[in-house]
């Protein structure tokens, strides 16, 4: 199916319901649809460090001794009571006293930075066709969740089971919260509004490899028109936006895989600018250096980075 970002959106939660168009086998299914729902999300910082596991699962499989393939479902409630799928953990083959492997959810696709707001989990039993065998599920929220901390316990009911057995009913499993933990993540704004500077070190290829400068299928081709080359390109992209994070502009920049002048020796790691300080003025001074090198050393090779890396 196709639609537009504005007929979703003016839905207004509801969710948009297409019919979808299969192909092959599918193509004989014209009952299966799909729902788009739409969500202004809040920004937020928290995010929610999970461990989760569950004890005494129902049996849904009974060939052998009997066992289940749980997985867990965690959707948020949406405006018009339908439900949205925010995480599914793994699933755990014939278990049925899983310890799901801890996870991360941020607060805003978790809830949307409402910590009242419904969230259901939901165990079930996975089968290869895709028609699970609902185990059992309950609701909160992360206020509850937070106050409660690690230990809580929430039995797993299902509705169909209960209302089959009544009272003898009790529940088809206990999940417990092993780790529940709210953190605040710094985002890059913060960061830098802290004080934080970012450094940016250039280390530049002159391998033979790279082909020769007037080779229009060199990464370091020399355009007579004054075109730049893929060098200059990266250089660029990457440094017009980091400079204006550090405040003297003074990048360190390196060149290797090079005969380099006066003698001609090869050189794993030299000064781009050929001198004995290697901290170029800005993006522009880094593109000085470059040229200079360019026109001064003599490719060679073979290509060994592994100074550089170290170095940065």
């Amino acid at each position: 199916m196709e639609c537009s970002l504005g007929e979703v959106i003016t839905q207004q939660g509801k969710g948009l319901t297409r019919h979808l168009e299969g192909s092959g086998k599918s193509a004989r299914n014209k009952k299966q649809t799909i729902t788009i729902t739409s969500e202004e999300l809040i920004s937020n910082k928290e995010h929610l460090n999970l461990t989760i596991c569950a004890t005494k699962l129902d049996a849904k499989d009974w060939w052998g001794l009997g066992s289940s393939d749980p997985f867990l479902t965690i959707s948020k409630s949406g405006e018009y009571g339908q439900w949205t799928v925010v995480h599914r953990t793994e699933v755990l083959k014939r278990n049925l006293n899983p310890n799901w492997k801890p996870f991360t959810l941020s607060i805003t696709s978790l809830c949307n930075a409402d910590h009242q707001r419904a969230l259901k989990f939901s165990v079930e039993d996975w089968n290869l066709n895709g028609s699970h065998s609902h185990i059992g599920e309950f609701t909160t929220n992360v206020a509850e969740l937070i106050e409660g901390g690690a230990g809580q316990k929430f039995p797993l009911v299902s509705q169909k089971k209960k209302k089959k057995k009544g009272n003898k009913y009790k529940n088809s499993g206990v999940l417990q919260i092993s780790k529940c933990l709210l953190e605040l993540r710094p985002t890059f704004l913060d960061y830098i509004s802290n004080g934080t500077e970012m450094s940016f070190t250039v280390a530049i290829d002159f391998t033979a490899s790279n082909g020769s400068p007037q080779d229009p299928h060199s990464l370091h081709y020399n355009d007579p028109t004054g075109a730049p080359n893929q060098y200059i390109t990266a250089i660029k992209a990457v440094g017009d936006i980091i400079q204006d994070y550090d405040s003297d502009k003074m990048f360190p920049a390196l060149g290797f895989g090079a005969r380099i002048p006066p003698s001609g020796q090869v050189s794993h790691e030299f000064f781009l600018n050929l001198t004995q300080d290697p901290y170029c003025s800005g993006v522009d001074g880094i593109l000085a250096a470059y040229h200079q090198s360019l026109h001064n050393v003599q490719l060679y090779g073979p290509t060994v980075v592994g100074g550089k890396a170290h170095r940065g």
